[in-house]
């Protein structure tokens, strides 16, 4: 049988402590939400992180927190992201808005919006890190997208053809960075307890003809075995295992973190 030293470290336990010392993370929407707890958990694991969000103030917090580096920007403007580092080893493109409506009633412009921040962000995002990652043969990517990037829901023809045009750019990103020993991947939770699905319910009672009180259990968490929102917390652990030593096999794929929900 073959040692870990043999492998190249693959039979390593789960690691812990500042495993990503001296790397750099870049993390979209990081100043609230599953950004926020990506950019806690990459510091506590050693790395510097650039935390990007348009809310000038949040962002700045989290990076004292952190001991990060705050980046204000508005990814729905294309030419922002010239302002971002180009020297991250890891990107986590976060970043989201959602808008829910009928099709025949969607505002044209708030469909391009989300393709902007959704899918235009995290392409000119990879493609000013990679050269940097094919330089030092390491790179991570992780997508957040979502249980809609695998499935569809009624009112989201947006966000839902955002998270499946992001799981397609994933795979070509994955199949081109193997040979650099960069990896990428998407994470795909359902609902997660953050100010994204909080500030939807609303729409979504409004949408279905349903009280705002019966739209966690009767639409949120309707497709889900596990009744509960998942919190932050879980999708930034599943993000930092994606770029620990012993995953960098692990590339093109799509994890479910959806409670059970594309079981279906």
């Amino acid at each position: 049988m073959e040692s870990a030293e043999q492998t190249g470290g693959t039979a390593a336990a789960v690691p812990t402590g500042p495993f990503l010392a001296g790397r750099r993370a870049l993390v979209t929407g990081a100043a609230s939400g599953i950004g926020r707890a990506c950019a806690v958990a990459f510091a506590k694991a050693g790395a510097h992180v650039y935390v990007v969000d348009r809310a000038a103030e949040a962002a700045k917090t989290v990076a004292e927190e952190t001991g990060g580096t705050a980046y204000v920007v508005d990814l729905s403007e294309p030419e922002a992201v010239d302002q971002l580092p180009d020297d991250a080893d890891i990107v986590v493109n976060n970043a989201g808005i959602q808008h829910v409506a009928p099709i025949h009633e969607f505002p044209v412009e708030s469909f391009a919006l989300i393709q902007r921040v959704m899918v235009e962000a995290p392409f000119r995002i990879v493609r000013r890190s990679l050269p940097h990652m094919y330089a030092k043969e390491w790179g991570r990517i992780v997508n957040i997208s979502s249980v809609h990037g695998l499935r569809a829901s009624p009112f989201k023809s947006a966000y839902v053809t955002a998270k499946h045009a992001l799981e397609g750019f994933s795979k070509v990103a994955a199949l081109e960075g193997a040979p650099h020993g960069v990896t990428s991947n998407c994470i795909n939770p359902g609902y997660v307890r953050t100010p994204l699905v909080e500030n939807q319910v609303a729409a979504q009672a409004a949408a279905h003809r349903i009280p705002a009180g019966d739209v966690i259990g009767k639409i949120m968490l309707d497709r889900t075995a596990i009744k509960r929102l998942i919190e932050p917390e879980e999708v930034a652990a599943a993000a930092l295992y994606l770029c620990g030593p012993h995953t960098g096999y692990i590339t093109g794929a799509s994890l479910p973190l959806d409670g059970g929900w594309s079981a279906h």
